[in-house]
């Protein structure tokens, strides 16, 4: 018989009816490999309907083999952008690494909603291979940082198709405090937003500061600057300020010069997550520079906020947003909110003031 003849979708549908009625395990194994065979060298010529045949029958060929036989199955079908999806979803689930490994690494079958289902259940060496993917969303690199050992998160940095969101920066930024490797990692990456960077710079030590200058010669200036102002101790500098930053403040400016800045565009800008323009909005609306509320903002506690917020005559409503809004950035355990309501209720604009004008005069102190 010829290779083509034994390969056959005829004669392989008699095998096949065979095999699942009464064939052992070596002959299922055997009929994988030639249902597999013959899926990959016609895949460009199939339907839908013909790719969700080819499902049911490796589906119904999958029970009962061993590890070894579906290993090879997932190497043959994670490159192929149109393999069957519920077999590439039954493999991306398997609790074996050497059979879920190949897909979800490779496999374009497997879309945002499956690899976070996926990174949230299955095991450290699941999301090690989600974290080699050619692209990743923001979406999944949040779970792969939230959930992932220290491996895992040092491969989801290293991955440059990898998109972060400011919740996962938040978590690295926390995560790299005392992990020179890591701090250095996250501080390259081009997207991290300017006040996580300047919170990053102010933790780390003078090995990470001094790879970023060398990784960055034009820009040798902006660490020690990022480094002062993330301490409180000087002024801004328009070099440490990344272009989004610099569009946000010019909306907000923007805004201020024609009257339009008002506590509804504070609570709107919190509300969507948006924090340099929430920041640059409250610095106006309390007249004060923009420096000396974004170091009060990126404070632990939340009393600079408050402090802010009065003085720039906030109702607790928008503070409160502003607040879930700091949560949700840092990632941290939730603020309580009763215990700053009763703490907002009860401040006196006046107090608000002396503190800010401490804020003030400390921000003016030269740097040591």
């Amino acid at each position: 018989m010829s290779s083509k003849s034994a390969t056959a979708p005829g004669n392989l549908l008699d095998e096949l009816q065979s095999t699942l009625a009464h064939g052992t395990v070596a002959r299922r194994v055997e009929t994988l490999r030639r249902v597999t065979d013959l899926f990959i060298n016609g895949v460009v010529d199939y339907s839908d309907e013909q790719i969700g045949l080819f499902d049911d029958v490796f589906q119904c060929l999958m029970n009962h083999i061993e590890t070894s036989a579906k290993s090879m199955l997932a190497n043959r079908l994670a490159p192929v952008d149109t393999a069957p999806p519920l077999t590439i979803r039954t493999l991306a689930f398997d609790d074996v690494i050497e059979v879920a490994g190949p897909v979800l690494s490779q496999s374009a079958r497997l879309d945002d909603k499956t690899l976070i289902e996926n990174a949230r259940s299955k095991s450290q060496a699941h999301l090690m291979a989600i974290s080699t993917r050619k692209v990743l969303s923001g979406a999944v690199t949040d779970v792969l940082v939230q959930r992932g050992n220290d491996e895992v998160i040092q491969s989801t940095v290293n991955n440059p198709g990898a998109e972060f969101t400011e919740r996962g920066f938040t978590r690295l930024v926390n995560r790299a405090e005392g992990d020179d490797n890591l701090a250095t990692c996250v501080g390259l990456r081009p997207t991290i937003p300017r006040h996580l960077y300047l919170k990053l710079l102010a933790k780390a030590s003078d090995i990470v500061r001094q790879r970023l200058e060398a990784a960055n010669p034009q820009q040798a200036g902006e660490v020690p600057i990022a480094v002062r102002e993330a301490t409180r101790r000087a002024r801004a500098a328009p070099s440490a300020i990344t272009r989004n930053t610099e569009i946000a403040h010019a909306l907000v400016k923007s805004l201020h010069a024609d009257g339009r800045l008002d506590e509804f565009q504070v609570a709107s800008f919190a509300d969507a997550g948006k924090f340099d323009e929430a920041n640059a909005s409250i610095a106006a609306l309390a007249n004060v520079p923009v420096t000396i509320a974004e170091n009060m903002m990126i404070e632990a506690r939340a009393e600079g906020v408050m402090i802010l917020a009065k003085v720039a005559g906030l109702s607790w409503s928008t503070v409160k947003l502003i607040i879930n809004m700091r949560d949700d950035l840092s990632g941290g355990d939730p603020t309580d909110l009763a215990a700053c309501k009763d703490t907002y209720e009860r401040l006196r604009p006046s107090t608000a003031q002396q503190v800010l004008r401490f804020h003030r005069m400390q921000q003016n102190v030269p740097a040591a």
